[in-house]
């Protein structure tokens, strides 16, 4: 692929139905796409990102009509689909058994997950394409998610066959991951709340009987080159700091305390202290309420402290 140019989405549309692989904006973080339907594309994504094959894929469709093609919903499946889509939420259901989504897109499981994206440029391909696409982060796995071009292309540009412009990640985080089999359960934190979702449909119990059905629950993921040190109140000598809150930082996740922008910024600014080649990565304390749930959830993952 030619890193200095930008597809159109038709060109999108068509390299992935021909089973290329495509770098393409979300409002959460770049993915790597391929026609889920196409077992030996998605083989391409798990060899791009030197992903385990027991880690299942997300399947990124246009809209609900569309999810009900591959996946079977409940009234609690409908009321976030329709509360919440096209958005940073991801559904995991029973597979239908006429599904297009591919055993290996699936990890196997008799489950899919699968989410309607809000980028424009995402909807736009997936409407032109007109089947479901799985587009993991376009990073190399257990690396910091790309939330820029720039970022995505360095990481797998070289394994694309075509790549889109969509501009910063608006969320910067991977999108919330919502079990819906017996009982509802929360596999992975992200920018739909948990309390938003319980306003929908109650409480969610925790990931543990269901976690193998999302991706992102490694222990490590996430992870920059440099050790990541979580809670710091200033940094060591050598380190790199990620600042929260009022002060003078190079990287300040937000000098307002908004938890929106410092999930925004996250990843971005992981890879740019990382670059700097410093002796470890301090990161200040986030605040766990809301959205501090999942960028804790992030940060715990690339400084290995999940196990």
């Amino acid at each position: 692929m030619d890193a200095t140019r930008t597809a159109s989405v038709e060109e999108a549309a068509a390299a992935l139905g021909a089973g290329r692989l495509v770098i393409l904006p979300t409002e959460t973080v770049y993915g790597l796409a391929a026609d889920a339907s196409n077992p030996g594309a998605v083989a391409a994504i798990f060899e791009a990102k030197g992903r385990p094959r027991f880690n299942p894929l997300i399947s990124h469709v246009a809209d609900l009509e569309a999810a009900e093609r591959i996946a079977v919903f409940d009234i609690r499946a409908r009321r976030l689909a329709e509360r919440f889509w096209p958005g940073p939420l991801t559904l995991v259901l029973p597979v239908r058994a006429d599904t297009p989504v591919c055993d290996l897109a699936r990890a196997g499981l008799e489950t899919v997950a699968v989410r309607v994206p809000a980028h424009p440029l995402a909807r736009a391909v997936l409407q032109a394409f007109g089947g479901p696409v799985v587009a993991p982060s376009a990073n190399r796995s257990g690396r910091p998610s790309p939330t820029t071009f720039a970022d995505a292309v360095e990481e797998t540009g070289a394994a694309t066959a075509a790549a889109l412009d969509g501009g910063p990640c608006e969320v910067g985080l991977e999108s919330t991951v919502v079990a819906l089999l017996d009982e509802a359960r929360l596999l992975r934190p992200g920018a739909v709340t948990r309390a938003e979702i319980e306003a929908e449909i109650g409480p969610l119990a925790e990931a543990e009987a269901d976690a193998r059905r999302s991706p992102g629950r490694l222990a490590r993921h996430y992870s920059p080159k440099a050790p990541v040190r979580l809670d710091a109140t200033a940094p060591q000598p050598g380190e790199a700091y990620l600042a929260f809150g009022p002060g003078e930082h190079r990287w300040n996740l937000s000098p307002a305390g908004d938890l929106r922008q410092a999930a925004a910024r996250l990843f971005a600014y992981l890879r740019e202290a990382d670059r700097t080649d410093p002796t470890a990565i301090a990161v200040a304390p986030i605040p766990h309420e809301g959205l501090g749930e999942a960028i804790n959830d992030r940060l715990k993952r690339a400084a290995g402290y999940v196990g």
